[in-house]
């Protein structure tokens, strides 16, 4: 055998990691042989722009599946805007949770229409829909999304140029009109459906097409024949609108869910007839007048009324939920949130982030404006990241997008991002690379490095490490910042910062504090590399909380950046005090990092069969009506893999013997909620209970009474108590 020459020796490596490149662009995991097909080759979705000005969709559906009507949405890109759909008519079919729906079999073919904004190339459309198999294994796939990017016709591109009608069309585009200048009749414009989820509480959905919205203020209900009987909308948030006819008002576009609580004794009354009166209008154009709609609803448990909608609906809470979200002061929701972030630094989240400012801690005790200087420089650096990311959270969901607290870490490259820092922080800190300037704009470099910016950029991280946890205390602090004026808010998220950094400013500024702190020496490298090992952990958690959220083909090119990682790494080390050309590798090798985190961004969510394991039963806003309906309590969790309070919870309470045997003895039926990727349905119950994020348990008596929140951190005493007394 001829022996190995030093050129391709020295190539050697980069073969290897050539293929093992190669073996890995091949899928990572293979559906199990269950019979059942994945959801793409389930229901196969084609689509065509040839038309200008319309979108058209075809579904091909595999034997012995179906899809739902009702359950296809539609969501554009920027520039984009969408009419009302066209579907055929579908089968009548009775769900056993959604009533009476219309299903396709075998194919479908509908359209969309859509208007774009000058110089728009490409129509970007997300699709979303729902189907089932119906022989078995029967189940229903979760609701699946793809996403359309395609070519617009050339004539439509051509029309997009200079001219007037582009400029007129951008003006119509900006405004979020339908593309038509003639406003739709009121009944296109402005349809309402309505159902009762049990007799006590309703649920009206107005449906709008995109450019036209409803004035909160003036719609009104009344019952006819409703003597003794009262109304209680629950009204959701909504867009603040300067109005040149109401002024400051609040308004909805798109869609509007609207729960509504009905007191007084409904002995006797198989159904309601209700009198809905609104207002709405054209953005920059028509406003219609007053109109009023009489609908009659059938009050059987989760019955859809005429016209109900098929869609899922939220669970409508009691009317204590919703009441007096601002009725905390604004001095107690601060007090609140000291407390909260101040207790944060307990929490296990925060702690390997705790791990580098103890190091930094330990290494400025031989001098106190030095501790000063770290105390200043970490809070400023939480202060600010507390204040953007509040800032963030409070004008996405006023612009209607549901976020709240940890949502961040429902967005798998996040996850990715965060996972790879923790990786290179704990490189750093077990001494295998010692970050400069030259890297003194990464994550891992900033928060490892000496000095003020070091100190500011691990207040950084501590931040976005603590969005999983929920501390005692912080969950109603943080209620009160999503429904308070945006500079209270502001404040509130300040007072979460300033917790969170008060024992690192007690430390700087207290000398008799300070000199009790060890004094620096050589055991502190050991501590320091001991301290890395937390970061190897929290790695681990991330691509776990990953591999939950898009599966095994996540976590294997998590694994490949990774590698690329320390590649990028071990160059930068060894090329320190070289000349530039050979430090030129380190762009590639970044690259290389950043590809495979590239590719993670575009993983659909995997298809989950909806399974209850060991008595627990998957959340949904149809079988909570049921139950309720039938006088069953119900302990409803929302929870999330990436919540670290809601695991916590889970070890000492909810997975346990003790809590099986109270389920048991108490009748009642526990119902959980994964939060841990992005679900409206989950989102708008957490929004109806003004939760700020997971975890949120609410505990619904026997005889569909008022639902009961409980605290965000639970014990079992707690949770015995809250169960027996709804089992009364």
């Amino acid at each position: 055998m001829r022996p190995i020459t030093g050129r391709l020796a020295a190539r050697l490596p980069l073969l290897v990691l050539l293929l093992c490149l190669a073996a890995l662009a091949q899928p990572l995991s293979a559906q199990e042989d269950d019979g059942l097909l994945p959801v793409t080759q389930a229901y196969r979705l084609s689509a065509d722009t040839s038309v200008p000005g319309t979108l058209k969709l075809h579904w091909e559906i595999a034997p012995d599946y179906y899809l739902y009507r009702g359950r296809m949405k539609f969501k554009p890109a920027d520039g984009v805007t969408l009419g009302a759909p066209a579907f055929p008519d579908g089968e009548k079919h009775h769900d056993e949770y959604l009533g009476d729906v219309e299903i396709y079999h075998h194919a479908i073919d509908a359209s969309v229409p859509y208007t774009v904004a000058p110089g728009t190339r490409r129509l970007r459309v997300g699709v979303q829909f729902q189907g089932c198999h119906e022989v078995d294994p029967k189940i229903c796939y979760p609701p699946h999304s793809e996403q359309l990017d395609l070519p617009l016709p050339a004539a439509r591109a051509a029309a997009g140029g200079g001219s007037l009608g582009a400029a007129l069309q951008s003006l119509g585009a900006t405004h979020g009109s339908t593309g038509s200048d003639a406003p739709l009749a009121a009944e296109q414009a402005f349809k309402l459906e309505a159902l009762a989820q049990d007799p006590q509480h309703l649920l009206l959905r107005w449906t709008m097409p995109p450019g036209y919205y409803l004035y909160r203020d003036q719609t009104k209900l009344r019952l006819r024949d409703g003597r003794g009987l009262t109304l209680t909308p629950q009204w959701p948030a909504g867009t603040r609108k300067d109005d040149p006819h109401f002024g400051g008002v609040t308004v909805y576009f798109g869609e509007l869910d609207l729960p509504v609580v009905v007191g007084g004794d409904l002995a006797g009354r198989s159904h309601l007839a209700l009198d809905a009166s609104f207002q709405g209008c054209q953005d920059g154009g028509l406003c219609y007048p007053m109109t009023t709609r009489a609908l009659e609803i059938d009050l059987g448990p989760a019955a859809p009324a005429i016209g109900a909608p098929t869609a899922t609906a939220p669970e409508a809470p009691p009317a204590s939920a919703e009441q007096g979200t601002l009725q905390t002061s604004l001095w107690l929701a601060l007090l609140l949130a000291l407390g909260g972030g101040l207790v944060l630094n307990l929490m296990p989240c925060v702690l390997p982030v705790l791990s580098i400012k103890a190091v930094g801690l330990l290494e400025s005790g031989e001098s106190p404006a030095r501790a000063r200087t770290h105390a200043i420089a970490y809070t400023a650096g939480v202060l600010l990241s507390f204040m953007v990311l509040g800032l963030s959270i409070l004008a996405l969901r006023s612009a209607g997008h549901a976020l709240g607290w940890g949502t961040q870490l429902q967005q798998p490259l996040l996850v990715g991002v965060l996972a790879l820092v923790m990786l290179a922080v704990g490189l750093s800190m077990s001494g295998l690379v010692q970050f400069g300037a030259s890297l003194g704009n990464t994550g891992a470099g900033l928060a490892t490095r000496g000095g003020i910016a070091g100190d500011f950029f691990t207040g950084v991280l501590a931040v976005v490490v603590a969005s999983p946890c929920t501390a005692p205390f912080m969950g109603s602090a943080l209620a009160y910042a999503f429904a308070a004026p945006a500079m209270h808010a502001l404040l509130v998220f300040v007072a979460l910062g300033i917790g969170l950094a008060l024992p690192f400013l007690l430390v700087g500024f207290v000398p008799s504090l300070a000199r009790r702190l060890p004094r620096p020496g050589r055991w502190m490298e050991t501590l320091k590399q001991l301290l890395a090992f937390p970061m190897y952990l929290t790695a681990t958690w991330l691509a776990w909380v990953l591999a939950n959220q898009r599966g095994a083909d996540a976590v294997g090119l998590l694994l490949v950046a990774a590698v690329f990682l320390a590649l990028t790494l071990w160059w930068f080390e060894r090329s320190r005090s070289r000349g530039g050309l050979v430090r030129a590798p380190l762009l590639l090798a970044l690259l290389a990092t950043l590809a495979p985190l590239y590719a993670l961004s575009q993983l659909p969510s995997p298809v989950r069969p909806a399974q209850a394991d060991s008595g627990v039963v998957a959340y949904s806003p149809e079988k909570l009506a049921g139950l309720r309906a039938a006088g069953t309590p119900v302990f409803v969790d929302m929870t999330a893999d990436w919540c670290v309070t809601c695991k916590a919870n889970e070890h000492t309470v909810l997975d346990t013997a003790a809590f099986r045997a109270l389920l048991q003895r108490t009748g009642a039926v526990y119902m959980k909620g994964d939060w841990t990727d992005v679900n409206p349905t989950i989102t708008t119950f957490l929004e109806h209970y003004h939760s700020p994020g997971v975890p949120l348990y609410v505990v619904f008596p026997r005889g569909g009474g008022e639902g009961r929140k409980l605290p965000t951190v639970l014990t079992a005493g707690l949770v015995e108590k809250a169960l027996t007394e709804a089992a009364r």
